[in-house]
């Protein structure tokens, strides 16, 4: 009964989000005070990641690496860049330029597992291109923010780097290790987990807000409009790439969610952390609206698609199970 209260928590993080962004708007104080601690709170969050990951959700990196080049490259040569463009064809203020720019910049999100489950694409494949791309942030993260961000502010390589790794990396490695020494015992305990690292993610997108609530009527509009663009072209080209690598129907949808979902989480504490308050917003707004824009996209695809499993390159869940990286995926971040 607790296990199903908890996994009920995990499924609803989008409702819960929206619930702690309007506390947040409303009644600033309280959720603004959690600023100082909001790199603990996500650093807690990928810990539950790692504790979820297995094994075999590595698998496919190992056996058809060309694929996961190919989805890895898809990620960062369209959203940085796009983020980018978004911001010069919007005349951004330069700090939401440069949060706009920070969310096209990150990993992929790792909610885009459990849509990709939902949409019958590759499940397989989805978690290897977004354990790829995490693995990857602590380098490309940066790079992307200096090559394109660099026109609005300074940006800092290293603490940017040092912060990745510091939040995300050595968390998920942590939890990585634990899993392998007590994975039984951990089984046990992932779905409370889980719940508590969802709730944290609506904290850290809920603070955000409150910090922004004097702001935010004067510059809603337009952070709408970019974050519109940046996730529905992102979801567009993502599956433009898949074409134009010839990939099957399941991949192209995988990496449509792939390259259209992203890390937005980690965008914000980046943004709290090295930037500014308004270059967190996006970040925030995307969390919400990408995961929003994928379920309902998933469910259409799911219901043009028939019940057997397509064939194609590579690894293919088995239709009848719940995929290996279930656990991870229900906490349905824009991590």
């Amino acid at each position: 009964m607790f296990n199903k209260l908890c996994e009920g928590i995990t499924r609803l993080m989008v409702l819960w989000v929206i619930l702690f962004g309007m506390f947040g708007y409303f009644y600033p104080s309280y959720l603004g005070a959690l600023r100082p601690h909001v790199s603990w709170l996500f650093a807690f969050t990928m810990l539950g990641i790692g504790l979820a990951i297995k094994p075999q959700d590595f698998r496919p990196i190992v056996t058809q690496p060309q694929y996961i080049l190919l989805g890895t490259l898809a990620q960062f040569a369209i959203m940085p860049l796009l983020g980018f463009l978004i911001a010069k064809a919007l005349r951004l203020p330069p700090d939401l330029a440069v949060g706009v720019i920070l969310v096209g910049s990150a990993p992929g999100a790792m909610a885009s597992t459990m849509i990709s489950y939902i949409a019958k694409a590759d499940v397989a494949y989805s978690a290897a291109l977004t354990c790829s791309t995490t693995f990857l942030a602590p380098i490309l993260t940066p790079s992307f923010m200096w090559i394109f961000a660099s026109a609005y502010m300074k940006i800092e390589f290293w603490p940017m780097f040092a912060s990745i790794m510091l939040t995300v990396i050595l968390p998920l490695l942590i939890g990585l290790t634990v899993k392998s020494f007590f994975g039984r015992w951990i089984e046990n305990i992932i779905k409370p987990f889980l719940a508590v690292s969802t709730t944290f993610i609506a904290l850290i997108c809920g603070s955000v807000v409150a910090l922004n609530s004097k702001c935010f009527a004067s510059l809603s509009l337009i952070i709408f409009v970019a974050v519109f663009l940046h996730n529905g072209l992102g979801l567009l080209l993502g599956y433009g790439a898949g074409l134009l690598c010839r990939f099957d129907l399941k991949r192209r949808r995988t990496v449509a969610f792939e390259v259209g979902m992203q890390n937005a989480g980690l965008g914000a504490v980046l943004a709290l952390k090295h930037f500014s308050l308004q270059a967190a917003l996006p970040n925030a707004l995307f969390a919400i609206w990408c995961v929003i824009t994928a379920s309902v996209l998933a469910e259409y695809w799911a219901r043009r698609t028939p019940d057997s499993p397509a064939a194609g390159p590579g690894p293919t869940p088995a239709p009848a199970q719940v995929p290996a990286f279930t656990p991870a995926a229900r906490a349905p971040q824009s991590w």
